[in-house]
Parts: C-alpha cells; structure tokens; sequence
C-alpha cells in the first residue's frame, strides 16, 4: 500500500534532462514529479547509466527504441523507493534499488529525480555496491545474462568468446562467463587487453590475429562453444567460422545487419539474437528482467560481478559531457551521471 507519510515529505515538481528534439541537447528544467500507481513504485533517483543506445536515441539514430519527443532519457537507474503502489509486495519505502526501467517507448526515463518504475523490472541493490556501480549495471548485465544464459546456457568446462570483452556489456559478459565456470576468452587491442586479463579472460588482439589463428590457439581448431558478440558487422560473419562444429552457438546482440549463413549453417551450429528493450516495449518478459537482477546481485555480492565505472562525475547540469564522452567512445570504463547525492 501506498505510504502516506513519502508522498507528503516529497515535492510536487522534479528536475529533469529532457530531449525536446532529436539532435538537441538536453535541457534541464521543471517536470510534475510522478506519483505510484497500481503495480509501481516511485524511485527517487541517484544514479543514471549512459550507454551508447542513450546518445542514439538522442540523435534520432534508434528508431526501434520508440521513442517520441518530448521525452526524459536514461534506461539505467539506481535509487530509493519513495512511494509504494497498491499491490506492489516486493519492495517498501526506503529500499535500494536497481533496474533498467525506462528511457524506451513511452516510458520516463532515469534522468530525473524521480521515477515511476513497473516493480517487476527492479531488484534490490547490491550492498557491495555504489549507487554508481549499480547504476551501471542493468542494461548490460541483462543483455548479457539473455545472451550467455537464456539463449546458450553457457556452463563449465566450455570455452567461450567474447567479441568486445572491455566494452560496456562485453566486460559484464566475460565476468558472467567465468562465473558460470567457462574458460573466457575476449577480443580487443591496446590498453583493453590489460583489462580483458583483469576481468578473468585470455585477451585476443583482434588487430594482429586472425580468425583462423585464434580458433587454433585456444580451441585446437576445433572452435568456440559459445560466442558471444558485441559488435555485430564483419565480427559477426567472423563468428559464424570460429564457433563450434554441431553443438556451438553464436549470440549477437547487434544482428542487425545482412549476413550469409552458410558459413554457421555449414558447421551445424546455431545462432540466436538478443533484443533487450523487448519487455520494455512490449509489457511481456518484464518479471524475467527482476529475475536477472536479482541473480546479478548475487553474483556481485560474491565478488563475482563488478562494472568498471569512468572515473569521471556527472550530474544533470553535465549530462550532455557524459553523452559526448560516450559518442566518442573514449570512456575508460561505464560512465555514470549522479542525478541526487
């Protein structure tokens, strides 16, 4: 039931980034604060996860997040539960907690004070974790628990690929792979092969390895188990010849483009592809979202999880430094904009 007492203590505006076009900048300014209906809770805000989905939705590059303009952005959230709707069990006022809840269709995203969040999509959140860390964690470790869990049920004693293994999602993927007991290996160059190594992978420099000779390396050429890959485009046509005769299975996250089969098709391998914004679009699926987190905080609470954040802040009077650093792709770990301290 709802807390009487949270609704009085809290204002009735909030402030928020709003993009009021695509291809402008955000803008802060007043928005009604929202109230728990039915099924919701009211999250005061802390942290908001920037991902690169983020800037192109802002730029009108991601038409299949449906978004509308006027609309407040963000997809990650970690925060406080402010406001219990009715039939909401789960969670009381004063909790912790995480989620990927908005930012998609016609839902308010994380850049704001407040929020109301379907109870389903969030999870409490670790105490091992900053409000940063957590914040930083939803969109990439469900993407990567559908793709290694849901679609391949990656488990010991596999050997596992990870195309992108210090980006956003990929360095969550190759920490969920160790922790399901695979042997990790990981795709990138320069100082990313450091932190591949850190993470718990073997690192591949895809600039000065070919395909053919990495399969070789790790796998005796008979190939992957399971790939999973990041990056979609030629590194996606890569995987269909590094994965494994008649029982491997490649899952892309970016699938997007147009790709021959033949070379998957004739190793007898499978493929599959993760949609992640599908319950947050369609209403189905979302529960299995709460589901995810919760198993995630587990993991992080084990020590076994853990985002690598940019060192550098962001609040909402910087967002739009944060989504510059982000296009430029030169963030040295997940960044991270603090909407309340």
């Amino acid at each position: 039931m709802t807390d009487p007492q949270n609704i009085n203590a809290s204002p009735a505006t909030m402030a928020a980034a709003v993009l009021e076009e695509f291809g402008a900048q955000l803008t802060v300014r007043s928005l009604a604060r929202p109230s728990a209906s039915p099924g919701t809770v009211v999250v005061r805000v802390a942290a908001s996860g920037v991902n690169p989905l983020d800037t192109k939705i802002r730029a009108g590059s991601a038409a299949h997040a449906r978004v509308s303009p006027p609309a407040v952005l963000g997809l990650d959230l970690a925060g406080v539960v402010e406001e219990v709707g009715e039939g909401v069990e789960a969670f009381r006022a004063g909790d912790e907690v995480f989620g990927l809840t908005g930012g998609v269709g016609d839902v308010q995203g994380s850049l704001a004070e407040y929020a109301a969040v379907d109870a389903e999509l969030l999870a409490l959140k670790p105490a091992s974790l900053t409000m940063a860390e957590a914040a930083a964690l939803p969109l990439s470790v469900v993407t990567a628990w559908e793709g290694l869990v849901d679609r391949a049920a990656v488990h010991e004693g596999q050997t596992v690929l990870v195309h992108g293994g210090a980006g956003g999602v990929g360095h969550i993927a190759v920490q969920l792979a160790a922790a399901r007991g695979a042997t990790v290996y990981a795709t990138g160059s320069g100082a990313d092969l450091d932190r591949i190594r850190r993470l718990g992978a073997e690192p591949i420099d895809y600039r000065t390895t070919t395909v053919e000779q990495y399969v070789a390396e790790a796998t005796g050429g008979e190939g992957f188990d399971v790939i999973f890959d990041t990056l979609g485009g030629a590194t996606l046509d890569a995987s269909f010849a590094a994965v494994r005769r008649y029982t491997g299975h490649v899952v892309s996250i970016l699938g997007w483009g147009t790709h021959s089969l033949a070379p998957l098709s004739f190793r007898g391998a499978t493929y599959s592809g993760v949609f992640t914004l599908l319950p947050l679009l369609t209403g189905v699926g979302r529960a299995h979202h709460g589901e995810i987190l919760r198993a995630a905080a587990a993991l992080a609470e084990a020590g076994q999880l853990r985002p690598i954040l940019h060192p550098d802040g962001y609040d909402l009077a910087t967002v739009m430094d944060a989504h510059a650093l982000v296009e430029s792709g030169s963030a040295s770990g997940k960044v991270v904009v603090t909407v309340r301290g």
